[in-house]
């Protein structure tokens, strides 16, 4: 048994599907010369405004980059709060925080994994909002319903993190349309990629302009070395472009796989009651970055289990944003029930697109039969 688990290949958690047609496209740009902020940029931006049937996009150097730009661009500063979850990745609060505002945490639903719409409007209650910052984490669009009728009915900003959610649909409309702004990042690990990239939706003409401005050093297009505002160099290269717009044409493609597997993970899975797999709201259409189930016990030893077995996981997220150091540092602090236990729980499998059936059926019998009593 040990000689034929040596044989077999190691499954990664994530691969980026990179086609010869983008190959050639990256080739182009660089025999071309122009390297950063041309015409594929450009190109990049209407087409995935396009796609998503949104007022216009403003790409950047990375998710993070268009997080800080997005709530800066809404006039999102010093005094102001803005709501958002504990449990995700840090740029998102980062963001928050390099704006000059503060992130209000509050939990999440243990089921969705994402904000959970009466601790938010609870947190309303208790203090003034200026804006919520929703994630659509693992893929799993927010419940874009009532969040923003409560973002309405408190005339507070609605801002997308979708970073995770390339494609995901709530109510059959493409999530980073709802709000007043979103952004998306382009990281080798989420649906489509440009190496390092990111992307700005909205729908008002003068926040898209601020967010011109802001990601091209402060320049407003009056001319070279005239500045605005003191802004940032959050560029996307072409380059990374040229990438972009062909890794878009094969995102529902790249989508319906990932549900397949996903399906066929939950099928499997679905043997053993000792974990549970995602859900999927009847309004939501899951594009699975992450394909996540909950380990109430042994998760550490299933992860060391899977990883002898050849098999990549990742623990997104070991442990909440404000009881990070830099955040107890900062005086955050809190309960958050749901999100303190996710954080003890949750496993991303490999739902990627590259997987063959073969490698699901490994994914799945590994998991069935993880001696769970032992040790």
């Amino acid at each position: 048994m040990k000689t034929q688990q040596r044989t077999q290949h190691r499954i990664p958690i994530a691969k980026p599907m990179i086609t010869d047609d983008e190959k050639r496209r990256v080739m182009e740009v660089l025999d071309s010369g122009r390297l950063v902020a041309g015409a594929k940029v450009k190109e990049f931006e209407h087409s995935f405004a396009d796609y998503l049937g949104a007022g216009s996009a403003v790409a950047t150097s990375s998710g993070t980059t268009a997080l800080q730009v997005t709530l800066e661009a809404l006039g999102i500063g010093a005094g102001d709060t803005v709501i958002s979850t504990p449990f995700t990745f840090v740029a998102t609060s980062n963001a928050i925080i390099h704006a000059g505002a503060r992130p209000l945490f509050v939990d999440v639903d243990p089921h969705t994994y994402n904000l959970d719409p009466q601790a938010v409007e609870d947190a309303f209650k208790r203090e003034k909002v200026r804006a919520i910052l929703c994630v659509h984490l693992y893929g799993l669009p927010a419940d874009l319903g009532a969040l923003r009728e409560i973002a309405r009915r408190h005339s507070a900003l609605l801002i997308e993190d979708s970073a995770q959610a390339h494609g995901a649909r709530y109510d059959d409309q493409k999530v980073g349309t709802f709000g007043d702004a979103a952004i998306f990042s382009f990281y080798p690990s989420k649906n489509i990629t440009t190496g390092e990239g990111g992307m700005i939706i909205t729908t008002d003409a003068q926040v898209e302009h601020r967010a011109r401005v802001l990601v091209n050093v402060g320049q407003d297009g009056a001319g070279e070395y005239v500045y605005e505002v003191i802004g940032y160099n959050y560029r996307m290269t072409d380059l990374s472009a040229a990438l972009g717009l062909g890794q878009l044409e094969h995102l529902d493609e790249y989508n319906a796989r990932r549900r397949a597997n996903a399906a066929r993970l939950t099928e499997g899975l679905g043997r053993s009651r000792w974990l549970m797999t995602p859900v999927e709201p009847r309004e939501c259409f899951h594009v699975y970055n992450q394909y996540t189930i909950r380990v109430p016990q042994s998760r550490d030893r299933l992860v060391k289990y899977l990883n002898d077995q050849g098999i990549g996981t990742r623990v997104y997220y070991p442990s909440l944003v404000p009881n990070s150091p830099a955040y107890r540092r900062l005086g955050f602090a809190g309960q958050f029930p749901a999100a303190e236990t996710l954080a003890r729980e949750v496993l991303s499998l490999p739902v990627h697109p590259a997987l063959a059936e073969g490698d699901l059926e490994r994914i799945i019998e590994a998991v069935v039969h993880f001696p769970r009593d032992r040790g």
